[in-house]
């Protein structure tokens, strides 16, 4: 089988849980990755093992031997580096949001549908085994007619006013927050596994922690002679204009209603995203924090909980589940599904993969226009609908 050769960019978080996935799946190699500086660079490229390291992307994307990127960095970088990956022939796998507004996002779905580039964007939360199992169930007629669809994604990461991170400052993460990092999630997932879309919103948006800590460097203090160093860490108020809970009212276009939460200040909700499907002969709930259990509920007999089991588990969701009932496969498993995906396509030299793709990421883009116009305006409001 042909290597595949892909390059990183943006070792954060993010960017070394895709380096694990990618080398996972055997017949790719991560041979590069760019940093903010060369120092940098070469400082993680030792620590991840990875060949060549690159202080400026658009010297890795020059390399001919790299035929997939990954746009791991943050927020407001991702239009830019994504356009110059398309341009320089790159196949490309952004992090979400696409892009900062729908306007750029536009622009790289018609950029990328030129090109016969593969592209992909990170709603990773599809590749884990109970969640497809889910779809496959609904396709089926298991539920009946869908009637409620309601959830939430729930974190405690920034409950305290010392809680300080990137994605809080707008400048680089965007206009929304919570709806746009952890609602999009929440939104494209139930998207992908109902078959329904979301068509019109009305929002409710709130920042809980409106003043924030935020670093701004450390201070070194020399004491006598043998120079021993203390340090104080410096700290500024900051200012937050944007939301940490959000609420919002769903229509659906078969005509189905629903509602969904986000929250980044509740204790105890490391990373909650749960989802509940009801219809009129069976109702389903999937918890990514308890993600090897899918909860089916009844109305004349036991409710069921069905566990992550090759062996009980539909056709299209089996093969998502790589060990046996009892070996759980959580987040890093999903991620590698996504990838397993989009790496098929890459080496078949084909699009068609089930995989989120660049226009999922336009519509989660739109969607996030429509809840930040919603709540501007307190009334409902229409998903601008754009096909391509």
């Amino acid at each position: 089988m042909k290597t595949i050769k892909a390059g990183i960019i943006g070792t954060g978080f993010i960017g070394p849980a895709h380096i694990e996935a990618l080398r996972r799946l055997g017949y790719v190699e991560v041979i590069a990755l760019a940093e903010e500086s060369q120092a940098r660079a070469e400082e993680k490229a030792r620590q991840l093992h990875i060949p060549l390291a690159y202080g400026d992307y658009r010297d890795m994307l020059r390399n001919p031997e790299i035929q997939a990127i990954h746009n791991c960095t943050p927020n407001y970088l991702h239009f830019q580096i994504t356009l110059d990956a398309i341009h320089a022939g790159k196949h490309i796998i952004s992090e979400k949001p696409l892009s900062m507004n729908e306007s750029e996002s536009a622009k790289l779905v018609a950029a990328v549908n030129k090109t016969k580039l593969v592209n992909a964007i990170d709603f990773n939360y599809r590749g884990y085994p109970l969640v497809q199992q889910a779809k496959q169930l609904i396709a089926l007629g298991e539920l009946g007619k869908i009637y409620l669809v309601h959830g939430s994604y729930l974190q405690d990461w920034l409950l305290y006013p010392t809680d300080y991170n990137w994605r809080l400052e707008s400048n680089l993460s965007g206009n929304l927050r919570a709806i746009a990092d952890i609602g999009s999630h929440w939104c494209d997932l139930i998207q992908y596994v109902s078959g329904l879309k979301i068509v019109e919103v009305f929002a409710d948006l709130k920042t809980v922690i409106p003043t924030r800590i935020r670093p701004k460097g450390i201070i070194e203090t020399f004491k006598g002679s043998d120079r021993n160093i203390s340090t104080r860490k410096l700290t500024q108020t900051m200012q937050v204009d944007t939301e940490d809970y959000g609420a919002v009212l769903l229509r659906f276009d078969g005509g189905q209603h629903g509602v969904f939460l986000v929250s980044q200040v509740s204790a105890g909700r490391k990373n909650r995203l749960w989802f509940e499907i009801d219809g009129s002969k069976s109702s389903l709930a999937w918890d990514q924090e308890n993600p090897n259990e899918l909860w089916l509920g009844h109305r004349d007999k036991p409710n069921e909980i069905l566990p992550k089991d090759p062996s009980l588990l539909e056709k299209k969701a089996k093969p998502l589940a790589h060990y046996p009932g009892g070996h759980p496969e959580g987040y890093p498993d999903g991620l590698k599904n996504v990838l397993e995906n989009v790496y098929q396509d890459i080496r078949n030299g084909t699009r068609n993969g089930e995989y989120p793709k660049f226009i999922d990421g336009h519509r989660a883009m739109l969607l996030n226009a429509a809840i930040l116009k919603s709540y501007q305006t307190k009334k409902w409001v229409k998903v601008r609908n754009v096909k391509y």
